[in-house]
């Protein structure tokens, strides 16, 4: 018992000056590896079989703009996956990294990409429906557009790409060049905690803001509007829900956590050392697991804002439903003709007996 212990309690990672305030490591030894094992199934069939779907529905569909911004969402759920394997062998190996200075800077960088890109698209998809259904005419011809919707992709990545690359500054590896951090050494917290606030301010607040707006605007329109197509209402309340969930889940938690972590880091450094900071950190662990989920939730998105695929979803619920009116007819007659034979067979031997 005394060895567990030891192991469940060692210095905080990154902590390349020396402070002692010990941190539950183990439990992110453990619940990391599983979230992004069943991550990277669900992620990798889902987005895929999305892109697919999009890619060969893009021609036919009314709603190719769309259809591109959850595309590109997609895309930057595929590029974090593919690094997920490494991960998991460097947190099942107790924190080694096996892999090389520069992918473990590149492969934390993709966290990052894949979380800020995904926000970016999911703002664009929350203005596109905003427009569709609160200013229908406005959406008519230019907003409607594929070549908006391709130079719209073109400027979130390039927006994002501006936000995350800092990060790439940032030493990802302590002096042992066996743990790669998913922020920075504790050397570098004083450059890096100014970096995070901004980054959460433009990467997340501000989207956020931006869709409680939107969807607010939404959802009170399609609630007095007695004219808006019940389908469309439906399908809008559905992606509202889905957007905020994965807001309110996958990056709320992680950004107060993560520059809560950062900060404890930081008072470590100035003497502290309480139960609180442990707290913090395990908090930050499940929140970094809360937000890789949306790689395996964004697929949904998919079902959401196509057509084909509601459509083909119906198509299923209603083939379902008949089978099963289908078999429960047929067990009931069967049961009736059973009924009648029985009655019949009782008369035969009633008229025999007499």
């Amino acid at each position: 018992m005394a060895t567990e212990a030891a192991l469940a309690w060692a210095p905080q990672p990154g902590n390349g000056s020396g402070a002692a305030c010990p941190v539950n490591m183990a439990f992110a030894h453990h619940y990391l590896p599983a979230v992004y094992l069943a991550v990277i199934p669900l992620g990798l069939v889902g987005n895929a079989l999305g892109l697919w779907q999009l890619c060969t529905g893009l021609r036919r569909s009314a709603r190719s703009a769309l259809s591109l911004l959850v595309g590109n969402l997609g895309l930057a759920d595929l590029l974090y996956v593919s690094t997920l394997p490494f991960l998991v062998s460097y947190y099942l190996q107790g924190r080694v990294w096996l892999f090389g200075r520069v992918w473990c800077r590149l492969t934390r960088s993709l966290f990052h990409l894949n979380l800020y890109a995904s926000i970016g698209f999911l703002t664009c998809i929350s203005v596109h429906r905003y427009l569709g259904i609160v200013h229908p005419m406005k959406m008519r011809g230019r907003c409607q557009a594929l070549t908006s919707s391709l130079w719209l992709s073109v400027m979130v990545w390039v927006w994002v790409i501006a936000q995350v690359a800092p990060d790439l500054a940032f030493s990802k590896m302590d002096y042992t060049g066996t743990r790669c951090h998913d922020t920075t050494e504790y050397k570098n917290l004083g450059t890096y905690l100014p970096y995070t606030a901004a980054i959460t301010v433009t990467g997340f607040v501000i989207p956020f803001l931006i869709i409680i707006a939107c969807y607010g605007h939404v959802v009170v329109v399609l609630c007095r509007n007695s004219t808006v197509d019940p389908r469309l209402r439906r399908r809008s309340i559905r992606l509202v829900i889905v957007v905020m969930v994965l807001f309110s889940l996958c990056f709320l938690p992680y950004h107060i956590f993560r520059n809560l972590n950062l900060l404890s880091r930081r008072w470590q450094l100035q003497g502290s050392c309480t139960q609180t900071l442990n707290n913090i950190y395990i908090s930050y662990q499940v929140t970094r697991g809360l937000a890789s989920l949306n790689s395996a939730l964004n697929p949904l998105l998919y079902i959401m804002t196509s057509e084909d695929c509601m459509s083909h979803m119906r198509t299923l619920q209603q083939r379902a439903s008949h089978s099963l009116r289908s078999l429960f007819r047929s067990e009931a007659s069967h049961q009736t003709d059973e009924k009648k034979i029985n009655i019949i067979h009782c008369e035969q031997q009633l008229s025999d007996e007499l």
